[in-house]
């Protein structure tokens, strides 16, 4: 608890202890009147002063003045305990929802602390701490155990394991050695390490987190936009009509030549007042959406704004990148087939052939080989493009291609049925065997699909430039409904608009993708989710969602969340809305006193509160 709630809870239980003693006194008149008012100053004295202030700045109809009103009309009929006690739960109220919006800050502030306060350089032997900003691209950094990563980069020295839960939500450990890719915002748990800086402090992965976290809450939904167009013309609404309350009728009837009875038309105007205060509507929607994409960032999936939130709980049609998105994104030896020499020594042939090429699937064959290459055993390599290599390895002539490379050498070769990139291998004009690469589907990608069927989503569609086959060896895997192939990146745009106009206005569609070829396409559905911890800076950029650690189930997470989100919006607007509203007309009537009046304005704001902050509780959807 805060030092402000602390505050705030003293002054209730002070002014509360107060009102039952001098409730007990039998003491009448002004003496009376002089005891309660040490009470309500205790209690509302900071509610005047706001009152006080909004009439000097002609921003008149708030609550503060809602209560200065009622209470302050109470004590002038004389009800003193009922002033203190409609001030007493209205600062009750606020104490609830300080304590809710507070735990919404701390679960958005537990994400600011990836921010790290300086980076290591070795100098002469020494450490010495230098502010992130100062570091260059390219500059060795040191990360001890128990520091945070500041910059992104790739490790040149040493091994370890990264907590990465401040980012993706995941507490299991990550093992990294040298050569791997690291991200700013990951705490080194073990081994001291050296990163190569890849980028600057400003573009690196905690510092878009960052950026994206405290811009979040600026972009409103349509839900808050109403609640705040609705308080604005409610508000001075429900004041006049308390005015009208207590005149009009004790008018008529003096015109009638009956009793105008003043006192009872006032205190039902009063009552009006305390019962029609928006304070449950204007704190619990924006805090609903706060708690929301708190409880979302708390799980790795970082939500650019209560707007997106609402449009992604609208999602119908999903539609997918294949490669980086629902695969791995990396090639991986899975078959060798062989003739006259072995499995090892085709794949030798090949990856020494390759050894110069750049290439993913080069870079595949010499992972699988897991030896290292010597250069010195190949000579007259020679790239033919689209095709494969030639190249000498040991003195034997070495083909390592395509089927095309194998015509053209006029090789002949046995055909791969299965769907994949198939490399072949001839020596010295000799066809010895082919080698099949695939890209891995990965882990959970199957049920990240069936989550989001049963999450409500109606049509899932996959988008690809990879050929017909491959694709829809993957689509069926993935029990995906509909799968597109062979496409260019300005195919995929088109592909989605086409999607896009053939779908209901109300139903939202949207795209996941992790590439930068991606980026023109998350920009163009109406969500675009990014897969962000491989994912490209331009796919960040363009997407309203960030998957920060690649995982294809927090879609269907971030799915459920919004729709949770959205849920407790509704309920509370109907709630709140229901319960005034007739409680208005009880008050009205004169059949509801000051007590329902506080039940109506305070009861409803602590029950909508309370169930504000049930969005942040999301780990178990």
């Amino acid at each position: 608890m805060s030092r402000k709630q602390k505050k705030i809870l003293i002054r209730i239980i002070v002014a509360a202890v107060l009102e039952i003693i001098f409730s007990l006194l039998p003491v009448k008149g002004v003496l009376r009147f002089g005891l309660f008012m040490i009470p309500y100053l205790i209690i509302g004295y900071d509610i005047l002063k706001k009152a006080f202030k909004g009439i000097l700045n002609r921003q008149v109809f708030d609550e503060n003045f809602l209560m200065a009103a009622a209470t302050l009309g109470a004590i002038i009929l004389g009800d003193y305990s009922e002033s203190v006690a409609v001030m007493l739960f209205y600062q009750i109220g606020e104490l609830f929802q300080s304590y809710a919006v507070g735990k919404s800050r701390r679960n958005i502030s537990s994400l600011m602390d990836i921010r790290p306060d300086f980076a290591n350089i070795e100098k002469d032997g020494q450490l010495e701490q230098v502010d992130p900003d100062e570091v260059s691209v390219g500059t060795v950094i040191v990360v001890q155990p128990g520091e945070k990563i500041p910059i992104d980069g790739i490790i040149v020295k040493g091994r370890s394991t990264l907590n990465t839960s401040a980012l993706t939500g995941e507490s299991l450990p990550r093992d990294i050695k040298e050569g791997d890719e690291v991200i700013s915002g990951c705490i080194n748990l073990s081994g001291v390490i050296k990163i190569q800086t890849t980028k600057e402090f400003g573009e690196s992965t905690v510092s878009k987190i960052l950026d994206l976290v405290e811009n979040s809450s600026s972009k409103k939904s349509r839900s808050e936009n109403f609640i705040s167009k609705f308080a604005r013309y409610y508000t001075p609404a429900v004041c006049y009509s308390a005015l009208a309350v207590a005149v009009l009728p004790p008018f008529i009837r003096l015109l009638a030549g009956i009793s105008p009875q003043w006192n009872e038309w006032i205190y039902r105007a009063l009552t009006f007042l305390v019962i029609s205060c928006p304070c449950a509507l204007v704190i619990s929607i924006p805090l609903s959406f706060f708690a929301g994409l708190g409880g979302a960032g708390k799980e790795g999936i970082l939500i650019k704004g209560s707007n997106y939130l609402e449009t992604l709980s609208q999602t119908k049609y999903v539609v997918f990148d294949k490669t980086g998105t629902m695969t791995q994104g990396t090639f991986e030896v899975s078959q060798i087939h062989h003739n006259s020499i072995s499995e090892e020594k085709v794949l030798e042939y090949a990856a020494l052939a390759e050894c110069s090429s750049s290439h993913p699937i080069s870079k595949s064959l010499q992972k699988a080989y897991g030896k290292s290459i010597d250069r010195t055993r190949v000579t007259d390599i020679e790239e033919i493009s689209g095709n494969g290599v030639t190249a000498k390895v040991d003195g034997a002539a070495v083909a390592a291609g395509n089927k095309k490379l194998m015509d053209k050498l006029g090789i002949t070769c046995e055909d791969c049925q299965q769907t994949g990139t198939v490399v072949y291998v001839a020596v010295n004009g000799k066809y010895e065997g082919y080698i099949l690469i695939c890209d891995q589907i990965k882990p959970h990608s199957k049920q990240a699909v069936r989550d989001l069927k049963k999450a409500g989503v109606r049509k899932t569609v996959m988008l690809t430039g990879d050929s017909k086959a491959a694709a829809e060896q993957v689509g069926k895997e993935l029990e995906i409904d509909e799968i597109y192939s062979e496409l260019l990146p300005q195919d995929k745009v088109s592909k989605v608009e086409e999607l896009l106009n053939t779908k209901n206005r109300k139903e939202k569609l949207a795209f996941v993708g992790d590439g930068i070829n991606d980026a023109p396409v998350l920009t163009r559905a109406d969500i675009g989710i990014a897969m962000g911890a491989l994912g490209s800076d331009a796919a960040i950029e363009a997407a309203d969602v960030v998957l920060m650690d690649d995982d294809p189930l927090k879609i269907s997470k971030a799915v459920r969340i919004s729709r949770k989100c959205m849920r407790i919006v509704y309920e509370n607007i109907y709630f709140a809305i229901g319960i005034k509203a007739a409680c208005l007309i009880l008050g009205a009537l004169g059949i509801a006193n000051m007590w329902m009046a506080i039940f109506a304005d305070v009861g409803v704001m602590v029950i909508a509160v309370l169930n504000a902050i049930r969005a942040l509780f999301v780990k178990n959807l």
